[in-house]
């Protein structure tokens, strides 16, 4: 590879030669760009060195690990949909009469999810029913009552969902024998723990917070302190892992707690543990 320095003497003296009436303009492109590409190697490597630099600060705190213990998002996190949800409404609810398109369920879903919900400030109370009656009969526009129990119960069964993370039950056990608490921390009505079972997870964790038993959902600090309440430690020692920087990565914060990014601070389960300290 050659040197920096001749690489730029060869651009700068290749610039003065050109015909083009443009060479000083060309040099100093020239050298911004490796001004520009020097600063981003330096600040990346600064933050690097602050990770571990904070990483090293934890373990001082508690040992090996960094971490007493791990909050872990549901959906887009944990599990993930097996289906699209528009292809799902749209074939179940053939039987029922629908007739709108995937396409156009999904354009009704979107706008009907993102307004607010006017009968209450949570969007799932207890079975969360009236809340997905209201999204599943605008969505589709279908309210018989047959449809929506179909659908309704279709998303407690494992044909609904399936785990993000392969390796999560191996990494999970290996977390918690090395002492670390963890707990699911979730947006989601009452069927989050016959999701959970259908999956066989839910004894993987030693708690699990629901919004619509919580009575708030994420970003609101109470879901996480009331998660760090049922595992016994304080904020200051978890960490929350999820995939929305919103609800997970500044709720979490917001009520004391360490937190993650799923799919850009850390991709896999695995790479969770070793943050923390414990080896799979």
């Amino acid at each position: 590879m050659m040197p920096l320095t001749k690489l730029l003497s060869r651009t700068v003296s290749s610039c003065f030669s050109s015909s083009n009436g443009r060479p000083f303009a060309m040099a100093a492109k020239a050298l911004q760009h490796c001004r520009y590409s020097s600063a981003a190697a330096q600040v990346a490597e600064s933050e690097t060195e602050a990770l571990k630099d904070y990483a090293d600060y934890r373990r001082s705190l508690y040992g090996h690990i960094t971490h007493k213990a791990l909050l872990v998002d549901a959906v887009g996190t944990l599990v993930l949909p097996s289906q699209p949800m528009a292809q799902i409404y749209r074939t179940i609810g053939e039987k029922y009469g629908v007739e709108y398109s995937e396409d156009e369920i999904l354009h009704r879903y979107r706008r009907a999810y993102s307004q607010p919900w006017g009968k209450s400030r949570l969007r799932y109370v207890n079975d969360g029913r009236p809340f997905w009656q209201y999204i599943v009969s605008y969505s589709t526009g279908c309210s018989d009552s047959q449809y929506f129990e179909e659908l309704y119960n279709y998303y407690m069964t494992d044909k609904a969902w399936h785990l993000c993370d392969p390796e999560a039950e191996k990494v999970f056990n290996a977390l918690r024998k090395s002492g670390v608490k963890l707990a699911v921390v979730s947006n989601f009505d009452t069927r989050l723990r016959p999701v959970l079972r259908a999956l066989n997870c839910e004894n993987w964790f030693d708690a699990v917070a629901v919004s619509a038993e919580v009575a708030a959902e994420k970003p609101n600090p109470t879901i996480f302190l009331k998660a760090c309440e049922l595992l016994g430690v304080n904020p200051e020692d978890a960490v929350h892992v999820g995939d929305d920087r919103r609800n997970d990565v500044w709720g979490a914060r917001d009520a004391g707690c360490d937190a993650w990014l799923w799919g850009s601070d850390v991709h896999s389960f695995k790479e969770v543990a070793q943050r923390i300290g414990v080896q799979v």
